[in-house]
């Protein structure tokens, strides 16, 4: 059977790029919980918007899809679904709702996960929700030929019970270990459980449920604001191609943890990045546009170029950026980085 052991992650021998990564989130995550306690209006309308793109993308990964308008209607509760592909969206949503109101009280355990899995499957009306898996799957791929072969084969559903639970008791061990650098130890937890794959279906949106879980209980809670899993959506061939990295070799205790880890805290990283960009926008929706401007600059903690500030102020034109820029830059508030098409502007 597989073992669980992540005490690699305490031997120092961490990729350069993945600390650069855990820094950045960290300084990001600092100013987020600044403006969060100063701006919680400006928070709660982020957090509406962020519920609906993040149960709209983690069903979409799966090709469970309706229309924006049946979508928004679902996640506030003003219709029933109409659909089979509503009613999995619907039970998406109050999965999602108990890890935001009560991730405190929820755990990493086998009857939370399992609780979980038949909440995000009952309305559906699966008989197999809140259960492990009875008959072995394999994850499969089909080629542009259209011939199917195995990606990978999970572990049998005679050892999953076995497995959960040495997953579990591996993470409460590793979480209590001050050695370990909590950031790294959740994708790697998200990753074995994806290996594992323990239920007949819904594997994937329970990994990003338990992903937000994590995080929130360690005070990342930017999936709250901005969604995690349109994140992962947006750049899915990158999240498929690392997973497939991280899992060759698994069931031998042969893999490399890494490209996962790095794929998770790059998108974690978008996250924040977004929040710092929307947080720009809203703070700032009710001024004139040379403020709105300027705010956009200076409340941006990594630089930022002429190009992504005007698609974060689409009703502003780039001649007028390009001028406010001019002016910042002489002025001496911010600090031109780079010429040409690779100039970007940061804070001075």
């Amino acid at each position: 059977m597989r073992k669980f052991d992540y005490s690699f992650l305490k031997n120092g021998l961490i990729p350069v790029k993945i600390m650069n990564l855990t820094s950045d989130i960290a300084s990001l995550k600092t100013m987020g919980k600044v403006r969060k306690d100063e701006h919680m209006r400006i928070f709660s309308e982020l957090e509406s918007i962020a519920k609906i793109q993040s149960i709209k993308s983690s069903n979409a990964i799966e090709g469970i899809v309706t229309s924006d308008e049946r979508i928004a209607a679902i996640v506030n509760q003003n219709s029933a679904p109409l659909n089979h592909d509503e009613a999995e969206i619907a039970g998406y949503r109050d999965a999602l709702n108990e890890v935001h109101i009560n991730y405190a009280h929820v755990n990493f355990l086998q009857s939370d996960i399992l609780r979980l899995h038949e909440m995000m499957m009952s309305l559906a009306g699966y008989e197999f929700g809140g259960r492990y898996k009875t008959e072995d799957n394999v994850i499969l791929e089909v080629d542009s030929s259209g011939q199917r072969r195995v990606r990978f084969r999970p572990a049998p559903a005679t050892e999953t019970a076995d497995a959960m639970e040495q997953l579990t008791l591996a993470y409460m061990e590793a979480r209590d270990d001050a050695g370990i650098n909590q950031l790294l130890l959740i994708p790697c937890v998200i990753l074995d459980f994806l290996c594992i794959h323990p239920f007949r279906d819904g594997n994937g949106r329970i990994s990003r449920l338990l992903s937000l879980l994590l995080l929130y209980k360690n005070g990342y809670d930017v999936g709250r604001y901005i969604s995690f899993e349109e994140q992962i959506n947006n750049y899915k061939a990158y999240y498929y191609d690392a997973l497939q990295q991280s899992s060759s070799g698994w069931e031998n205790n042969e893999n490399n943890y890494f490209p996962f880890i790095e794929n998770f805290l790059f998108t974690l990283y978008l996250c924040y990045k977004e929040l710092d960009k929307r947080f720009a926008v809203v703070h700032g929706k009710k001024v004139n546009k040379m403020t709105r401007i300027e705010a956009t600059v200076l409340n941006s903690l990594t630089s930022i170029s002429k190009a992504e500030i005007c698609n974060i102020l689409p009703d502003v034109s780039p001649t007028t950026v390009e001028a406010v820029l001019g002016n910042m830059v002489k002025s001496g508030s911010i600090m031109k980085i780079g010429k040409g098409r690779a100039t970007r502007y940061k804070k001075s």
